[in-house]
């Protein structure tokens, strides 16, 4: 299964990279007073709003696991192979959504830096939920080889709470 995957996820890298280098290039191509200003609040603002969707679709998956896993939808014959169904198709596309995900993550670092980083709340809690992230895709490689002992779902749901805290609070 792995060997099917993979090519998705070298072309999510490749995807995400290029991304990333231009988004980058963009950012340190203005002058540098722009970084300043409302405008450029909202560009990387819309990195986050794009993290954030991304990252719901990333964690979709594991509603649906649980969903189906707990036998909640056996009563609703319809939505039970509603949920089989998009329970595969966000299977598939779990990581590469991951990847893509992180990648605008970095973006969205890379401009509040650039902004101005304040001890705020928002900041703080972005700055630790960023530092969460970090282990998460490297737990995710040792979770397809067997190596993983459930790391990779726990820095995962640590992540998510920060997540949302970051996000919404």
């Amino acid at each position: 299964m792995w060997a099917k995957e993979r090519k998705w996820v070298f072309l999510s890298l490749g995807i995400t990279l290029l991304i990333v280098l231009f988004g980058i290039w963009t950012m340190f191509h203005m002058p540098s007073e722009q970084w300043h200003a409302r405008e450029f609040k909202g560009l990387f603002k819309n990195y986050g709003s794009q993290a954030r969707i991304l990252l719901f679709a990333v964690l979709a998956y594991y509603v649906f696991k649980i969903m189906l896993q707990r036998r909640w939808l056996e009563q609703w014959l319809i939505l039970k192979r509603s949920a089989i169904v998009l329970s595969r198709l966000i299977r598939k596309l779990h990581t590469p959504l991951a990847v893509l995900a992180i990648g605008v993550i970095i973006l969205h670092i890379v401009g509040a830096f650039l902004y101005g980083f304040k001890l705020d709340f928002a900041n703080v809690s972005g700055l630790i939920a960023g530092i969460v992230l970090l282990p998460v895709p490297l737990s995710g490689v040792f979770r397809y080889r067997g190596l993983d002992r459930k790391w990779h779902l726990r820095l995962g749901l640590i992540f998510a709470v920060l997540f949302l805290i970051h996000a919404f609070l």
